[in-house]
């Protein structure tokens, strides 16, 4: 009986003959088809007969054809974009990511798709106007991918737990110890007993115990080096495989032939332990998970109007807020949750999510995601649910803002393991043939000992671990990374480019005069109403003062970014920035005041005069620039006047680079200059006109303070109270980088001692599958100890 190409069933009632293979249905030979047809035949070599057969889901999902119900399942909808998630759990290999998020291939309607792994989920972005949400699960269910969809929890997304690996370490454990018990008779050579009455069903015991290990508990191992060598590409999965089937076959032939009882206990070991490291390596990890230290420390912030007094405004952190929440978004701010808009005009642009840049006007009572920014003006929200801080971390992981730098430590790790497969392969065969002419009967024991002790796991283990662990230590400190490669790219910059204005300067210190013509009751309600719509850091500043002045909500408002701000209300205007925005030229009153640090006003377009600030710098602000100039270039670039230059002049180092009236295109194209020459940026700003400059740079960091800067460009935030440790962070990363090249040379020389042993015959093949477990936990431990005591230097560090 013929099976099916595609799902494997048999074809008891049709087949189809189609391109030489044979279907069960016209289902799955369509399915086939789109495959094909997009280049996607691959999918076919990745796993033999992955997918489902379509009659198997026939009308099980027609209830997502109501409206009602597919929107409760939806992360975003808007301008015909729809984002949902599913739970996949049928996700288990390379085949399921590379099909998954491969789905704009087979339907021009997927936009984009990401899976996450270790939660068995896949994030879909689509064209809702040509494909519905019905539609789409259809298309997942023909390709073998049935999500998992709970309506009683559609707000709320179930996750299944893999305890898979949980139940193979149990049947081998438990098959390892019978067959070491059942092995004592030979262990303690009990002769009469042996021989007389037991031996055979001892034998066939042990032979039973060891079909599960092999079969089942090994059966990653198998797979996974079975679809390595398909693929002509080796892992280190390989040399496993070979030393598990060794043992196996050779003891298998033993007891058959009866010549003993082989080496099935070394085989039950050698997979026990292999699992164990697994587990542990599991365990660890999952300790020291960055998502979970991000969602604890995150530090975007968001303006929450007192529910007692609504005219008094306070700052919260996003994971305080609750349903019923009523939050105010300023121009260029990120909206944090889903909510209905309250006041104010709303102009939103979506394209963190979506990546299309129109902006989408919404009018009161509309319901808003999250994700959007804010384009026209303050706005107010009430809160609809809770924000989910891993839709924040999905925002920020979005491919549209991801750097398509190699992570130096992966590749290296690649490298070595391909390398090191097929020299091990190599030696193995050496040394095997050499004991066959010296002395056979230790021939196998050192080819199966080669295999098993020299295994790779150790490399592999050590970035990860290291770098997963600084992820924590710096979340604990405050300073946000989005993964674990930008600590990588951090050890590597020698050139530090900051923003002045909100990255240098902080806005809570800032002494303030005003000089001009004074203003009306009317001009300071109009011009504190426009200030709180604003974001930068000097409109911040002046709010704070002046936000005791009548506030209303402003008929238009609009931001020249770089210029300055206008604010419109019953057919009065008022304009806040540069004297240039503001003035005609024509005024004398504020000529001599160009080169200090201002904000000039219009009202009606008649110029009334300018706040001037006095800046105060940063804690430890000397000391930063100081400390990075022994190793860096340094260069500051702002947006403002020349005021502050010779002030810097005194007090940063003679090599800092000062750059001003810099506009956000002129701070981009100035890190690219710098990159056309071979330096490895690091920029720093306030996250808000810097965002082309940030996503431009090597590596970008904002300065946060207690406002919503949160920039999917950027690649970390620092709380601003932790500036004076930049350099620290700096330090820390490259002592990581060399905490990764240490475990590479510990596990080297740990493979190279113990394949000496194996050659020479003196290591059992239980021995090296107990030691191989042990290197790998071995350099875990190294790694996390080091790495802690470099966290403990931090904790000093920050305590001065």
């Amino acid at each position: 009986m013929e099976s099916c190409f595609h799902c494997g069933d048999d074809c008891t009632t049709t087949v189809i003959e189609h391109q030489d293979k044979h279907f069960c249905c016209h289902g799955c030979k369509t399915v086939f088809d789109i495959l094909n047809d997009n280049d996607l035949s691959y999918y076919y070599e990745l796993e033999q007969s992955p997918g489902t057969t379509p009659s198997r889901f026939e009308g099980k999902f027609d209830f997502l054809e109501n409206d009602v119900i597919a929107k409760k399942l939806l992360e975003f909808d808007e301008q015909d974009v729809q984002v949902v998630t599913f739970v996949v759990p049928s996700i288990h290999c390379s085949s399921c990511i590379w099909v998954l998020e491969n789905l704009n291939k087979l339907h021009p309607d997927v936009t984009t798709s990401q899976v996450n792994f270790p939660k068995k989920s896949v994030r879909i972005t689509y064209n809702s106007a040509q494909l519905n949400l019905h539609q789409l699960v259809l298309l997942l269910c023909k390709i073998g991918y049935e999500p998992y969809i709970s309506l009683d929890d559609a707000t709320k997304k179930t996750s299944t737990i893999d305890r898979s690996l949980i139940y193979k370490l149990g049947i081998a454990g438990f098959a390892f110890g019978n067959i070491m018990f059942l092995s004592f008779p030979e262990y303690f050579e009990v002769s009469e007993f042996w021989l007389e009455r037991y031996k055979y069903i001892f034998r066939w015991l042990m032979f039973v115990f060891a079909l599960p290990v092999v079969f089942y508990s090994g059966s990653d191992y198998l797979v996974s080096a079975y679809k390595s060598v398909r693929s002509r590409m080796l892992n280190i999965d390989v040399p496993i495989a070979i030393g598990i089937l060794v043992l196996f076959l050779r003891s298998t032939v033993e007891i058959v032939m009866d010549w003993g009882t082989g080496f099935l206990d070394s085989m039950a070991g050698l997979v026990f332990f292999l699992l164990l490291g697994k587990f542990f390596q599991q365990k660890t990890y999952s300790f020291l998970s960055f998502e979970r230290d991000y969602k604890s420390y995150f530090p975007i912030a968001v303006t929450r109007l007192n529910k007692a007094d609504s005219s008094k405004e306070e700052q919260a952190q996003v994971y305080d807020l609750v349903a019923g929440d009523r939050i105010v978004i300023r121009n260029g701010e990120l909206i944090p949750v889903d909510g209905i808009l309250i006041k104010g005009n709303a102009l939103i642009d979506y394209s963190f999510v979506t990546g299309e840049a129109e902006p989408v006007s919404k009018n009161s009572g509309d319901k808003l995601y999250a994700g959007g920014r804010q384009q026209a003006g303050v706005i107010e929200l009430d809160v609809l649910k809770s924000v989910e801080q891993s839709y924040l971390t999905q925002l920020w992981s979005n491919e549209i803002f991801n750097k398509s730098a190699e992570s130096l430590f992966q590749s290296i790790t690649d490298q070595i393991s391909k390398r090191f497969t097929i020299s091990i392969l190599s030696i193995a065969v050496l040394a095997t043939m050499f004991w066959l002419w010296y002395q056979p009967s230790l021939a196998l024991n050192v080819f199966t000992a080669v295999l098993i002790v020299a295994c790779p796991c150790a490399i592999a283990l050590a970035a990860p671990f290291t770098l997963g662990n600084l992820l924590r230590i710096f979340g604990k400190h405050k300073f946000y990374l989005k993964n674990s490669s930008i600590i990588e790219q951090l050890a590597s910059i020698d050139t530090v480019v900051f923003d002045k204005t909100g990255t240098l300067t902080t806005s809570h210190k800032s002494v303030i005069t005003y000089e001009g013509i004074a203003l009306t009751v009317d001009e300071q309600s109009l011009l504190t109403s426009t200030l709180r719509a604003s974001n930068h850091p000097l409109s911040r500043s002046l709010y704070g003062m002046l936000q005791e002045n009548n506030i209303s909500s402003l008929d238009d408002f609009s931001e020249e970014i770089g210029k300055g701000i206008t604010g419109v209300l019953n057919n009065n205007r008022v304009k806040v920035g540069s004297y240039a925005f503001v003035s005609d030229g024509s005024s004398a009153f504020a000529k001599a005041d160009l080169n200090q640090t201002t904000v000039h006003i219009s009202a009606n377009e008649v110029y009334k005069g300018c706040y001037v600030f006095y800046n105060e710098y940063r804690d430890g602000m000397k000391h930063v620039f100081d400390t990075l100039s022994v190793d860096c270039d340094l260069a500051v670039l702002s947006g403002d006047n020349e005021g502050e230059k010779e002030h810097l002049e005194n007090i940063l180092p003679k090599n800092t680079a000062l750059v001003f009236n810099q506009k956000p295109g002129d701070k981009l194209n100035y890190i690219k200059e710098l990159q056309s020459h071979g330096k490895k940026v690091l920029m720093i700003g306030d996250g808000l006109n810097d965002a082309g400059a940030l996503a431009q740079s090597n590596v970008g960091l904002v300065i946060s303070e207690n406002v919503n800067v949160f920039s999917p460009a950027c690649d970390g935030i620092i709380d601003a109270t932790r500036f004076k440790n930049i350099t620290t962070f700096i330090d820390l990363s490259r002592k990581g980088k060399k905490v990764i090249q240490y475990a590479f040379i510990f596990s080297l020389i740990y493979n190279l001692v113990g394949l000496g042993f194996a050659i020479s015959g003196h290591l059992a093949p239980v021995v090296a599958a107990i030691l191989m477990p042990l290197s790998s936990i071995s350099i875990v431990v190294f790694t996390t100890i080091y790495t802690y005591f470099l966290g403990r230097k931090l904790n000093h560090k920050t305590t001065i």
